[in-house]
């Protein structure tokens, strides 16, 4: 475990654990935060062996999204400042987007604002049916920024997307997964017990191939069909190379055998040659 002032990270293996730890400001990120959690994506990067990050809050929030008081009110007057002050937030919104591990958030209460934000931003999401999800711009003056709109129109559908953003109003998680923000929503006192689930399949999975199918995802999903084809067959020849070739030379040689199904489960990368 390594604690940052305003959050806490643990890497165990091929699972790392990022806690947002300001629980008496309903985890606001303020400036200190927004340092932190570059630190702790330098430090899961250095690891070098992690597959899946999970984001969630500690205590009974997510997030609440940006610190008002520390993110806009006091730097505002130094137009230098005020600039630094959240690049260093936007920076890391980009980066955990292209992160190359899985990201998950693990939504487990208050989430608003930069809260559902880093639930859209993250790959995948599990939301407590207690959680509660709202984008309160609206509510002081400004429209969603800094990726928030965009992480909005991403994830949920237009009229339920536009709703949120132009009357500030409050979703659950059980609506966060019927929108599409989340991908399921489940009891609370189930919440740790189905992050455990999605990270224990995602870290048996090759990193190499997780981390382009997400390349492929992102690029495809803004293209037209010839060029989609063109990209991903240049990314299966890119990992090929880069894991000489164990979709053939492991895994479906053990289908070969019919040691597994690959519509069940994943093949052993324990035989894959070190």
């Amino acid at each position: 475990m390594t604690s940052l002032e305003t959050l806490n990270l643990e890497i165990d293996g091929p699972r790392a654990t990022i806690e947002l730890n300001r629980p008496d400001k309903k985890n606001a990120m303020n400036p200190q935060m927004h340092r932190d959690m570059n630190r702790a994506l330098d430090l899961i990067e250095a690891d070098g062996n992690v597959k899946a990050v999970v984001a969630t809050g500690k205590g009974d929030s997510f997030s609440a999204g940006m610190d008002l008081e520390e993110c806009f009110l006091r730097p505002f007057d130094d137009p230098m400042e005020f600039y630094r002050t959240n690049k260093v937030a936007l920076d890391w919104f980009m980066r955990i987007k292209a992160f190359p591990a899985v990201t998950v958030a693990k939504v487990n209460g208050l989430s608003f604002g930069g809260g559902v934000l880093l639930a859209g931003l993250c790959d995948l999401a599990i939301a407590s049916e207690k959680a509660l999800f709202g984008l309160s711009e609206i509510n002081f003056g400004i429209f969603p920024a800094g990726g928030a709109t965009w992480a909005t129109a991403h994830n949920l559908p237009r009229k339920a997307a536009l709703y949120y953003i132009l009357t500030g109003d409050r979703f659950t998680g059980t609506q966060a997964a019927e929108y599409g923000l989340v991908n399921k929503a489940v009891p609370h006192d189930r919440l740790d017990a189905e992050t455990d689930r999605l990270v224990g399949m995602l870290v048996n999975k090759n990193p190499v191939t997780l981390a382009l199918a997400k390349q492929v995802y992102e690029h495809n999903r803004a293209t037209d069909l010839p060029a989609a084809i063109d990209y991903d067959q240049a990314k299966l020849w890119e990992l090929s190379r880069l894991t000489s070739n164990e979709w053939i030379n492991v895994a479906l040689k053990q289908f070969e055998k019919r040691a597994y199904q690959p519509g069940l489960k994943t093949y052993q990368r324990a035989e894959v040659p070190s």
